[in-house]
């Protein structure tokens, strides 16, 4: 019995003396553990507490631009970008307020809204939302080098007729015809069969008058 006593003794002083070695190393992996998972814990809470604030300026956001007021209109999405611009409601508030600034000719607001959701919006579909409407306006102005710029950002397939339509005008207004002809050519095959937006694309072809072989097409 003895024995066994003095057995057990040695493993408990084994057991202290590795504890006194390691404890800080220990305590330390384990608070930083902790701190991981809290941390974790408080930014899934954090996130989703954004997202309902977000989502009531959201509502009040819509609420305005029923109004079409826009002075109230652009408050309440300054108000929802300034608190939440990380959510998914800032960029599509900022889209909304562009379609009201360019119907009151606040040009100079609605492309700053622009080329905040080019820069800051998570979805590239809003993005490349964002940069048709704010080319849209550059070719207006004539500045067709920054429009074109735009015009050859990488961009999804789905949006590929809709970039090619819009560099067709862009080249159109520059004279380049032939080129104009290939991005009108291109955003025609691209779009869908039955869309009557390609009935549109197949009159500016038209338009352009293109000499070829038999005479003027």
């Amino acid at each position: 019995m003895a024995m066994i006593d003095t057995q057990e003794q040695e493993s408990l002083d084994a057991l202290k003396a590795w504890w006194k070695d390691n404890r800080n190393w220990l305590i330390s992996a384990l608070a930083i553990a902790l701190f991981a998972y809290a941390a974790l814990t408080y930014w899934r809470s954090y996130q989703g507490k954004q997202a309902a604030e977000a989502s009531t300026l959201y509502a009040e956001v819509l609420k305005q631009v029923a109004s079409n007021d826009p002075k109230r209109i652009n408050d309440s999405v300054a108000a929802l970008v300034d608190k939440y611009s990380n959510t998914a409601y800032a960029p599509r508030a900022q889209l909304l307020a562009v379609q009201t600034n360019l119907q009151f000719k606040d040009l100079t607001r609605a492309k700053s809204q622009l080329e905040w959701v080019i820069a800051h919006a998570s979805e590239s579909g809003l993005q490349d939302t964002a940069r048709l409407k704010l080319s849209s306006m550059l070719l207006d102005e004539k500045n067709y080098t920054e429009a074109m710029k735009l015009l050859d950002a990488t961009h999804p397939d789905a949006f590929v007729g809709l970039f090619a339509d819009l560099k067709g005008d862009v080249l159109a207004a520059q004279g380049k015809t032939e080129e104009a002809r290939s991005a009108y050519k291109l955003a025609f095959d691209k779009l869908d069969g039955k869309s009557a937006y390609r009935n549109l694309i197949q009159l500016k072809l038209d338009g352009l008058g293109i000499e070829t072989q038999g005479g003027v097409k």
